[in-house]
């Protein structure tokens, strides 16, 4: 099946299942702006709950934080946002659609390494088990070609990045004669920068109103609290400040469903450290990010790391941690040595001190932050993409969300075999005395086989079934989702075996 019809059936899968609707949709929808349903909201929390613990729970030194939308405007002209924070835009004369510059030249990247793919694949194919993919890929005339085309593109746009040569991004989009995907045509206007960050007011009158942002980023708030948490926390270097909460940016090409949005959530967390220290620190926040990613299941190889092409003006160093969607190799989290810039330039604009005493050094100073940023939608869609499967059974197809237990929206699903003879009450039962530690829920329509269907396209990974065997000796089926394999259990087990799979321990564990 091709990766755009994949994509294209997890969308539906959202929306029929009650993970995601389009925001305002009785209206017509709002452009890049969804909102949660009842399953969805569930997965979201669990994702939540994952990080946040695994930050603040296993790390002595990382506290949390939860700090307003609206902050003092001089915050944003501090850290760069007014002056710096834009996107390359593009138009196309055409079709008067609007799109990134830079994320057209990523994508000719991307087409050429799916070039040399393809190759790799079709070469696998012929020579079976004797194939050599290092030997192929240094040897091969085409794949060699693809190679020297990618090298010299991704050589000539990182240096247009790093510039700020807009020019230059306009003459790669012309000279690898890249088109628009809806009119076909090559017209292109120049490149120009567009701020990303939403204005309003705040104030009783028109006249006296003030002009605020809404945050385009939730890492400002942690540092302009920073002096706060340190002294009242009694925090000493290195430390963390985590936190989760809603960031806002005037996206004008917002595409790929809730990938890239105008209202998004974000889990950052600021790392305040030694400067001199911060690559030793970035470097070890880059492995344990990683490791998170890849404690969820999903196959060390769908996931890379990613130098950036261009520095952030806060940053010496700077990282993605990709994962293979069904439309390519994308960021889930940014890992970023943002050095001292925020803290220094709060200390300029707001004329108080943002030091740190050091008392093994005896002197104070500004510290060096690690940040690690990790959007929470995107990671929603990498755990929906990867949990989507479609399996070929004998007599139909099971559309199921391998999602892992601990993250599942509904933990357990209880069934009577049939609405009678008593066994909908045992299995209100069941439920009554296990839903203070798991979300459960209760199913008695249509037959047992359409039921267990539905629990697995929602990621259920437990059904228990009640029949008439359990009025005798008080034993239930449980069905396993991933294996369809069911055992008989007595129903005081359940909790143990239940509690066991879905508990974050097992992923912690992996960390």
């Amino acid at each position: 099946m091709a990766k755009e019809d994949i994509f294209k059936k997890l969308v539906a899968h959202c929306k029929e299942y009650g993970f995601v609707f389009q925001s305002s949709e009785i209206y017509d929808g709002l452009g890049a702006v969804y909102d949660y349903g009842q399953l969805g909201v569930e997965l979201k929390n669990n994702i939540k709950k994952y990080w946040w613990d695994s930050m603040v729970k296993l790390h002595e030194n990382v506290v949390g934080l939860d700090s307003a939308i609206f902050m003092h405007p001089t915050i944003w002209k501090a850290s760069g946002h007014v002056d710096a924070f834009s996107d390359p835009l593009i138009d196309n004369k055409d079709s008067k659609k609007r799109y990134r510059a830079d994320v057209l030249i990523e994508e000719q990247l991307a087409k050429i390494e799916g070039k040399i793919d393809k190759e790799i694949t079709k070469a696998k194919k012929r020579f079976g088990d004797s194939f050599d993919e290092q030997q192929f890929r240094e040897t091969n005339p085409r794949v060699l070609a693809n190679k020297t085309k990618f090298e010299e593109l991704h050589t000539r746009f990182a240096k247009a990045l790093n510039d700020g040569d807009l020019d230059e991004l306009k003459q790669i989009i012309i000279d690898q004669a890249i088109v628009c995907p809806v009119s076909g045509s090559r017209n292109w206007t120049d490149v120009r920068q567009f701020n990303l960050m939403f204005s309003t007011e705040m104030g009783a009158t028109a006249e006296g109103a003030s002009t605020i942002y809404l945050r385009p980023e939730t890492a400002q708030g942690i540092f302009v609290n920073y002096l706060n948490v340190q002294k009242t926390g009694r925090m000493k270097i290195p430390f963390g400040i985590a936190q989760i909460g809603k960031a806002f940016r005037n996206e004008i090409v917002a595409r790929q469903f809730i990938f890239r949005m105008r209202e998004f959530e974000q889990m950052e967390m600021q790392f305040f450290v030694r400067p001199g220290t911060e690559l030793d620190w970035f470097g070890k926040w880059k492995e344990t990010r990683m490791k998170w990613h890849k404690a969820l299941g999903f196959g060390d190889e769908n996931y890379r790391f990613h130098e950036h092409e261009k520095l952030a003006h806060y940053a010496n160093a700077a990282v993605d941690v990709e994962y293979k969607f069904p439309f390519g190799f994308k960021e889930v989290e940014g890992i970023h040595s943002r050095t001292d810039f925020d803290l220094s330039q709060h200390e300029e604009y707001s004329g108080k001190k943002i030091r740190y005493f050091d008392p093994e050094l005896n002197e104070s100073y500004v510290p060096y932050v690690v940040e690690t940023s990790i959007g929470v939608d995107r990671m929603f869609l990498q755990v929906i993409s990867a949990a989507y499967s479609e399996e070929q059974l004998e007599k139909d197809t099971r559309i199921v969300l391998k999602i892992p237990a601990a993250l599942a929206p509904i933990k357990l699903a209880v069934l009577p075999l049939v609405k009678k003879d008593g066994l909908p009450e045992i299995a209100r039962q069941i439920i009554n005395n296990l839903k203070f530690d798991f979300n459960c829920q209760y199913d008695e329509k249509d037959s047992i086989g359409k039921r267990y269907r539905r629990q697995d396209a929602i990621g259920t990974p437990f059904c228990v079934t009640v029949d008439h065997q359990t009025i005798e000796d008080n034993t239930v089926t449980i069905r396993y989702r991933d294996t369809m394999a069911q055992k008989r259990v007595a129903i005081e087990k359940l909790e143990n075996i239940i509690g066991e799979k879905v508990n974050f321990k097992e992923l912690f564990g992996k960390l």
